[in-house]
């Protein structure tokens, strides 16, 4: 998980204000010019001193680490600052040219060994971006120029992870066909794992795991950032706690991935898919008696995820056939979870 650093340099007098701020927030460390703007911090967050100018201070007080930036701008510095991140326990970088190339570079210079590599950064989209360069991104970002509420909003973006869901098994009660409407494949931006596909329902309390195009098909290759996912009036999870329909979900959108073991990730659609097809309607129970419908594709290389990431084919579907499922407990408005009456049928 990337760190998360306060730039206290140049707040002036919203200094305690951010700092208080980015102390409730979980940040990792607060950095600071002078030894005596670090006496405020807890020991319980790394307390840095970093000069502005090319001297060390005489004395370095309660700080834990002093560490001096280092401005990325060509050649010649980004070489400086492989060697450093190569060598020297903490490496302090700003980049200027808007390319990622040269972090890219520093991060795999600095691939085996043991200092840390933190990044400035101005806002929150830049922070996102850094985390996600080469897939961990550097091992903490340096808000710099905060603003009350950046830190809750950075730390919102890079700390939050989306919580496993309780799955449970439904037992197909009829598969009938259902004529022809419109259908979405929902194409992300990642790799889908082969137990692992997106949440999909005709009502919002209750969602069958429709698995991604992984598995391989006679008569066509693989996609496996695919979901063919259902009718576009189908609900989906566009997070842990908002549904959309599939209709609304377009390039940008997130959408959540899940596994057959509960676990889900946020992924980023690259496109989706709406085109006119034959539909198969699946009608099934949970254990509890909620009722549940799924209107996809009327195809056999339709597939769902059974109990075991067990890939069952929509077309032989039977009924007392077994799929995992999940079972949101409140009713939905534009997507938000809400308790009032709401009956789907």
């Amino acid at each position: 998980m990337t760190g998360l650093w306060l730039d206290t340099r140049g707040l002036g007098d919203l200094t305690d204000v951010v700092r208080e701020e980015a102390l409730h927030c979980g940040f990792d460390a607060i950095v600071a010019d002078g030894a005596d703007d670090l006496a405020a911090v807890p020991p319980t967050v790394k307390r840095v001193l970093a000069p502005k100018g090319p001297e060390l201070p005489a004395g370095t007080g309660v700080a834990d680490l002093v560490a001096r930036c280092l401005t990325v701008d060509d050649a010649d510095s980004l070489a400086e600052a492989c060697a450093s991140a190569r060598r020297d326990p903490c490496t302090v970088l700003r980049f200027t040219d808007p390319t990622n190339i040269p972090l890219e570079i520093v991060l795999a210079a600095a691939a085996d060994a043991d200092g840390l590599v933190v990044t400035v950064v101005d806002d929150v989209d830049e922070a996102a971006v850094h985390a996600g360069v080469l897939e961990h991104g550097p091992g903490a970002v340096m808000l710099a120029a905060a603003r009350p509420g950046d830190c809750t909003r950075l730390a919102a973006a890079l700390r939050r992870r989306t919580p496993a869901l309780p799955l449970e098994t439904l037992t197909v009660t009829g598969v009938a066909h259902a004529g022809t409407g419109e259908r979405a494949c929902v194409d992300t931006c990642t790799y889908l794992a082969q137990d692992e596909g997106i949440l999909v329902g005709s009502r919002a309390r209750a969602l069958v795991l429709c698995v991604s195009e992984t598995h391989p098909l006679p008569y066509m290759p693989t996609r496996p950032f695919r979901v063919n996912a259902g009718a576009i009036m189908s609900y989906t999870l566009a997070d842990d706690a908002r549904t959309r329909y599939l209709s609304e979900v377009r390039a940008g959108s997130t959408v959540l991935a899940v596994g057959a073991d509960g676990r889900t990730r946020p992924v980023t659609v690259g496109r989706v898919k709406i085109e006119t097809r034959p539909l198969l309607s699946i009608s099934a129970v949970a254990g509890s008696g909620e009722p549940v419908n799924l209107i996809v594709q009327d195809d056999w290389h339709v597939r769902l995820l059974g109990p075991g990431a067990r890939v069952l084919n929509s077309t032989a579907l039977r009924p007392g056939d077994s799929l995992l499922g999940h079972l949101p407990e409140r009713a939905r408005h534009v997507g938000y979870p809400i308790d009032e009456l709401c009956h789907e049928q």
